[in-house]
């Protein structure tokens, strides 16, 4: 089987997109060594913030510093690959996100006074699962994670404003078509 010669200019567009809004940059715009890397680091930034939101309690971490980590993958994930590729990622708007991190975590920080007990206490949680067997956690895993989505909700609404004036910028200056 023999391919079509690509045209100059043409070699390192991709033959398939993998962003999923299906979008890519033009040649003139891209990294691919940063592309390539993303494609890598996005995920596995992803799951390590996830264990820092869940080991928090035992070790440092938790909500707050797992959110950042989440945030910045997405911020490398929006200059690896532009605004387009951010929105198909994920489909949630970001003042959502904020607004229910928000709820979870003063719900929580309040639900101690329902039974008598000071604003923030923590109570340790114990179920058995049939094929996991013990499962332990405390109620402030709850209040992590209402900040963990509130930080991620933050930055994700920061890089769509910055990135809709950079890009806005950008046209003005007549350096993107």
């Amino acid at each position: 089987m023999t391919r079509a010669p690509v045209p100059f200019g043409e070699w390192d567009r991709p033959r398939q997109p993998w962003m999923l809004s299906g979008e890519c940059r033009d040649g003139h715009d891209r990294t691919l060594l940063l592309e390539v890397a993303t494609r890598t680091l996005f995920p596995t930034m992803l799951v390590f913030s996830l264990y820092l939101l869940l080991v928090g309690h035992y070790s440092p971490g938790g909500g707050f510093s797992g959110g950042l980590v989440a945030g910045l993958a997405f911020v490398l994930r929006y200059i690896a690959g532009g605004g387009p590729g951010l929105g198909a990622v994920i489909a949630v708007r970001s003042p959502v996100l904020i607004g229910s991190g928000l709820t979870i975590a003063v719900l929580t920080a309040l639900a101690p006074l329902l039974v008598g007990a000071p604003a923030l206490s923590t109570a340790y949680l114990s179920v058995d699962l049939p094929v996991l067997g013990t499962v332990s956690t405390q109620t402030s895993l709850l209040l992590d994670t209402g900040v963990y989505l509130l930080i991620v909700g933050a930055v994700l609404d920061l890089l769509r404003a910055l990135g809709a004036g950079i890009e806005r910028d950008m046209r003005d200056a007549g350096e993107l078509t």
